[in-house]
């Protein structure tokens, strides 16, 4: 429960992470090649939002590598040597970005304009350096390879490119980046949809909406496509998964897919939508297409019926919104040939200003589809949760954990609290001084260096 929260946790700190850097100095590029004011002042204002959600991700992301360590010695202790390159890996773009981040945020009008955009295109690659570096842990759990067991079950003869390229690294580390900036750029377009929708329908907001936008509208299409290959690649490497994604309790053809459904213990589906041979059209474009089932599997195996259903309300809501995601593009991509402008809905840019929640539901339920449906493994066939968890007394996990709540609950008050002091004082600003960005980014930023 404990490693969950704080995965939950952490990955809301994630797309932002990653992408926010990459809108940041594309919107910068705008402002210098077009001397574009707004462009310049939206990209400097980015640029504090994403320093301030680093250093929380910071401290969050220090928590959740203790908590290996801590939580599951006995993997670490076995496997270590295999995987842990991946956080090496992530380890090294966390240094790299930071030194980055602070040079990008403290160097507005403190260094030439050129050479401060050029210096913040190091910051888009490091931050997907460091999702490269956690995918590669997590791709090798689902599907661990590069390494020999000796006579003492503990790995030899390590490969370490095996290791790293494992057949999961593939379509996990596509599916995520693609999320990640995906949701970012719905994320960030969802705050001037607001605005928006308050009446703020000048410059600021309608290029602060129209860059990430596009851009999260690009790729959820791109999502689309990729999301087929890997739950593809999931039923051909990871069957108990597949089958628990599905509902699907015997192995059969024509197996139907369920939108919606509880499973019961028996196997019986009920509260759901079943598409008839779908399932196994999707599976292996024929409806003749053999998909296990979960009693093709030994009980201790696979996951339980009540996991299997967390699992497919999880796939179902991250698809679900992968395909509203996709109508809202449609919808822009028709307003643009035809009017060439946004549309002119208040109903797209209400459905504009919730899609940034809903990218971030569609990725925790991406997360919890992916663990959830490795149980009872946390090295898949080689390891189970039960095997790698700390042996202490539960009371102090339980301790910790308390503890670890309180400290969450305080670093998300900080964290919310210095955005909602942001946006004021910038309003203020806008209001007092229309077209100027005589400010540096951190005189309004509750944090930092002050002019003398």
């Amino acid at each position: 429960m404990q490693m969950a929260f704080t995965l939950a946790y952490h990955i809301i700190l994630v797309p932002l992470g990653v992408a926010l850097p990459l809108l940041t100095v594309v919107m910068e590029g705008i402002g210098l090649r077009r001397n574009d004011p707004v462009a310049l002042r939206l990209a400097r204002r980015w640029s504090v939002v994403m320093a301030v959600q680093f250093a929380v991700g910071a401290v969050t992301g220090t928590i959740l590598s203790f908590e290996f360590g801590i939580l599951w010695p006995r993997m670490m202790g076995r496997f270590g040597d295999v995987f842990g390159i991946g956080f090496g890996i992530e380890g090294w773009a966390f240094f790299l970005e930071a030194i980055f981040i602070g040079i990008y945020l403290y160097g507005w009008k403190r260094l030439p304009p050129k050479v401060h955009y050029r210096l913040g295109w190091v910051l888009p690659p490091a931050g997907v350096l460091g999702a490269f570096g956690v995918i590669i842990a997590n791709s090798w759990m689902n599907t661990p390879a590069g390494f020999q067991l000796g006579p003492d079950g503990r790995p030899i003869n390590v490969d370490v490119m095996g290791a790293i390229f494992t057949p999961a690294l593939g379509y996990e580390f596509w599916h995520l980046i693609v999320a990640l900036y995906m949701t970012a750029g719905f994320m960030v377009a969802s705050v001037y949809a607001v605005g928006w929708l308050r009446g703020r329908r000048d410059r600021y907001h309608r290029l602060g909406f129209t860059v990430p936008f596009t851009m999260g509208a690009v790729l959820a299409p791109v999502q689309w496509v990729i999301g087929d290959i890997a739950t593809r690649a999931v039923f051909e490497g990871q069957p108990a998964k597949f089958a628990a994604m599905e509902i699907t309790w015997k192995t059969q053809s024509h197996n139907p897919e369920w939108v919606g459904g509880v499973m019961r213990g028996d196997g019986s589906v009920v509260l759901g939508l079943p598409i008839p041979s779908l399932d196994s059209l999707l599976a292996g474009f024929s409806p003749s297409t053999v998909v296990k089932g979960l009693t093709s599997f030994n009980p201790s195996d696979r996951p339980s019926v009540v996991d299997a259903n967390f699992v497919h309300l999880a796939f179902d809501v991250m698809v679900g919104l992968g395909s509203i995601a996709i109508l809202l593009t449609l919808w822009y991509a028709l307003a643009w040939i035809r009017y060439r402008d946004l549309p002119r809905s208040n109903w797209f840019f209400r459905g504009a200003a919730l899609a940034g929640v809903g990218s971030y539901i569609a990725i925790e339920a991406g997360w919890i589809t992916t663990e959830v449906g490795r149980q009872p493994w946390i090295v898949y066939n080689l390891m189970r949760v039960t095997d790698a968890v700390n042996p202490v007394d539960p009371v102090y996990i339980w301790i910790m954990f308390g503890t670890l709540l309180v400290v969450y609950a305080v670093i998300a008050f900080f964290f919310v609290s210095l955005l909602l002091r942001l946006s004021p004082r910038w309003r203020m600003d806008d209001e007092g001084r229309p077209g100027e960005i005589d400010l540096a980014p951190e005189e309004a930023a509750p944090y930092g260096p002050r002019p003398a």
